[in-house]
């Protein structure tokens, strides 16, 4: 058995996770979830039936992960050797933007997807604020910085990285040039190129 049960949907935010599963270089075997037909493994590791959920198959036990953010976070424990955790300068930078991206960033790309924007005096009670304003935070800091924790690739960038690849290929993010040249970085790893031609292959198999 591999150590890690991967439950994936190429068409997802599986891809983010499969991306990390190769940057930590995890031994995991991938189960493909049918919408029409989830697997009762799966339902029964995440009653939800959302995907990405991984089973870290431990010397002490099973341990589940949902939500693609947690798991780029638990795999950087768990595979300390892949160096993709902060060192303590980094950390700041690291949990900060993980998080800034799976809250205001999710939030206001679902948002704006959704054809809900907060009005001004709304904007207080939203977690996002705008999504014009997370935008230009998030520009902002990029704009400085090759990665999100400065010169060095950690996990945080497989996470902020694969919303601004994705926002980017389907137009959810505006194409500042801090976003695309950052974009192209990530694109450059060899992790993301390896889970990318996996979850392409998948993609066009389940088209045909």
């Amino acid at each position: 058995m591999a150590e890690i049960t991967f439950f994936t949907n190429p068409m997802s935010r599986g891809q983010v996770a499969r991306w990390a599963l190769h940057e930590a270089g995890a031994d995991y075997e991938a189960v493909i979830v049918d919408w029409n037909d989830k697997p009762a493994a799966f339902l029964a590791a995440n009653p939800m039936g959302k995907v990405p959920a991984i089973i870290h198959h431990a010397p002490g036990g099973d341990r589940v992960v949902t939500e693609a953010a947690a798991i780029c976070a638990y795999l950087a424990e768990i595979r300390p050797r892949a160096g993709l955790l902060p060192d303590e300068d980094e950390k700041a930078d690291y949990y900060r933007w993980l998080f800034f991206a799976a809250g205001p960033v999710e939030q206001a790309v679902t948002s704006r997807a959704l054809k809900f924007e907060p009005a001004p005096e709304q904007q207080m009670m939203a977690g996002f604020g705008s999504y014009d304003r997370t935008m230009a935070t998030l520009e902002h800091h990029l704009a400085a910085n090759r990665f999100v924790c400065g010169d060095r690739f950690t996990m945080a960038d497989v996470y902020v990285g694969s919303h601004v690849d994705w926002g980017l290929h389907f137009g959810t993010f505006p194409k500042r040039d801090a976003f695309v040249a950052y974009a192209e970085r990530c694109r450059a790893r060899d992790a993301y190129q390896a889970a990318k031609a996996i979850d392409n292959t998948l993609i066009e198999e389940m088209s045909k």
